[in-house]
């Protein structure tokens, strides 16, 4: 610090991020479903259909179909068969059946899954149902995991005065708790085409003698994913502020 720097001051700053996506030519958003699996316990797909649908009616101009999710799993697996099963025409690159698996449980079980995202006949087919609305798909895996190793923790210590300090201390914990894997795909109903799609990684643990119910991380994991969904359509605020020096 130079000499004359006697004090300082906080600047607010509102800073707009720019949406990822242009969504001018759609008045509606479809959130259609997700190629799932993982937990039991925890319908991803029901989940992130009714969080993306509630999230979008309140911080979205688009307006929100309100429909039961495809049964895209099913789908897939009839536009593998060949192209006298319901649906739509068969990609190039369509999988056989055999290589479905019985459950998806992690992220190489949606491989089989991947072509109907690029099947646009069949997209185009759905967005002529709904008056071409901006469609929203995807995969989510939500899995447990679990991790040993040393962890850095901070301990409380207080003095003979009664003073608080906190350090940091190194202890070997065992920790269980869940990754969530969402892959978000957004398609022009109007043309079948995918016009963007991103993944996430979300990890949460837990010490292992801590029971953190599955629907539980689950929620907290999305809180961490929604802004960028959120952006991705519409042009959002970052409010923080600078410390100056005067």
């Amino acid at each position: 610090m130079g000499v004359g720097c006697t004090s300082v001051y906080e600047v607010p700053i509102d800073t707009p991020i720019q949406a990822k996506l242009d969504v001018t030519p759609f008045s509606r958003v479809h959130v259609v479903g997700f190629i799932s699996g993982g937990a039991e316990d925890v319908d991803a797909n029901m989940e992130t259909v009714r969080l993306l649908r509630s999230q979008l009616r309140t911080k979205s101009k688009l307006r929100v179909i309100e429909a039961d999710p495809l049964p895209l799993q099913q789908v897939a697996r009839d536009q593998a068969k060949g192209p006298s099963t319901p649906g739509s025409p068969v990609p190039a690159d369509a999988p056989s059946s055999m290589a479905f698996p019985e459950k998806i449980l992690d992220e190489k079980d949606l491989e089989a899954y991947e072509p109907l995202f690029a099947n646009a006949a069949y997209w185009k087919k759905i967005g002529e149902e709904f008056q071409q609305p901006l469609i929203v798909t995807g995969t989510v895996i939500f899995r447990p995991h679990q991790a040993s190793g040393i962890v850095t923790q901070e301990r409380e210590v207080y003095d003979q005065f009664g003073r608080r300090t906190v350090m940091p201390t190194r202890v070997y914990m065992e920790r269980k708790g869940y990754i969530l894997r969402p892959k978000l795909v957004f398609i022009d109903g109007r043309t079948g085409a995918v016009l963007y799609q991103e993944s996430y990684r979300e990890e949460r643990l837990y010490p292992s003698q801590q029971n953190v119910p599955a629907l539980s991380s689950f929620f907290e994991q999305m809180d961490a994913v929604l802004p960028s969904f959120l952006n991705t359509l519409s042009t959002t605020r970052v409010r923080g502020s600078r410390i100056m020096l005067k």
